[in-house]
């Protein structure tokens, strides 16, 4: 590694997947196959929905801002990691990391906020359905998703700023597959206790209290789908809650042990690990895990791909 004598760095430069050697080719061709299904995937699934008035519900309205939000979440890192896998020098510049750290946090933190708006949503229609039509308005949907991504673009801010503010004086080399903030703060040259402590308190506020929020939602849901008489109504009922749960769960499950800590890394394995799950393997399967469980939304995509492919011809 190369020292630096200077206080601060123009470019850090990426580790990336080490040791990957012969098998470069491969990781790329895979890494592509999952951007491009991602990509299309949310894709057809938020024109889906916006092209068909009969999916212009609530439930409907949160899972296409939930897809154009994949289509920004995966945009903010994996070109640049398809890049790298190509490039012999994986150099990034000082402000190009800090801005790809703060907009994969604020996206971040705009699906858990998105997430938790879809529990209230899926709460209101099966524990209140008398007042859930006068409740869950249009309005309300529209306050609520724009609530969701302003509340996300705020949190990481002050983050930014602290780490802005450090001097990386040392090795530039960060050994993680994108730019964020563990990584980054484990190359400062001085104490960063602060902006761990910081990063903590911001990402225990963000990801634990809306995880208990969707907890104690689904508990409800739970305990009213249970009530209900029938297998077929208890079924129908909890069908409509599951695509939302399993991918509450796969999210969460990922970004909890990510970072809700007090350390700046466990494991080099297990970050870059954790990293692939949340940033590639979550929005990969959204679409999959929503449109899987919906014949309305398999429908409308088979309906939106005709529509476009018949336009295409004339």
């Amino acid at each position: 590694m190369e020292r630096r004598n200077h206080s601060s760095l123009a470019e850090f430069v990426f580790l990336g997947f080490p040791k990957v050697g012969h098998v470069r080719g491969w990781l790329f061709a895979l890494l592509l196959l999952a951007y491009l299904f991602t990509f299309c995937g949310n894709l057809l699934t938020f024109l889906a929905i916006r092209l068909n008035a009969a999916l212009h519900t609530p439930m409907y309205h949160f899972v296409s801002i939930l897809s154009l939000l994949e289509l920004w979440y995966t945009a903010t890192t994996i070109p640049n990691m398809l890049a790298n896998l190509l490039r012999e020098k994986k150099t990034i510049s000082f402000a190009g990391c800090l801005l790809q750290t703060y907009f994969f946090h604020s996206l971040g933190a705009s699906e858990c906020y998105l997430l938790t708006a879809m529990a209230y949503d899926r709460y209101l229609a099966i524990c209140r359905p008398l007042h859930y039509p006068a409740v869950m308005t249009p309005t309300l949907c529209g306050k609520l998703a724009a609530g969701c991504w302003t509340c996300g673009f705020l949190c990481p801010i002050s983050e930014v700023i602290l780490v802005s503010q450090l001097p990386f004086c040392g090795y530039n080399e960060i050994q993680h597959i994108f730019c964020d903030f563990p990584p980054l703060l484990s190359l400062a040259c001085k104490d960063t206790s602060t902006n761990v402590l910081v990063d903590f308190a911001i990402n225990a506020v963000i990801i634990l209290i809306t995880f208990l929020f969707i907890m104690v939602s689904y508990g409800r849901i739970i305990s009213a789908v249970l009530k209900i008489k029938t297998a077929e109504g208890r079924k129908k009922a909890f069908s409509t809650c599951a695509s939302h749960l399993t991918v509450v769960l796969v999210f969460f499950g990922s970004i909890i042990f990510m970072y809700v800590r007090l350390k700046k890394s466990y494991s080099l394995t297990l970050d870059r690990t954790l990293a692939v799950v949340y940033s590639v393997l979550t929005p990969l399967v959204n679409p999959i895990i929503y449109s899987l469980r919906n014949k309305e939304l398999i429908k409308a995509i088979k309906r939106t791909i005709c529509q476009k492919s018949g336009r295409a011809h004339h």
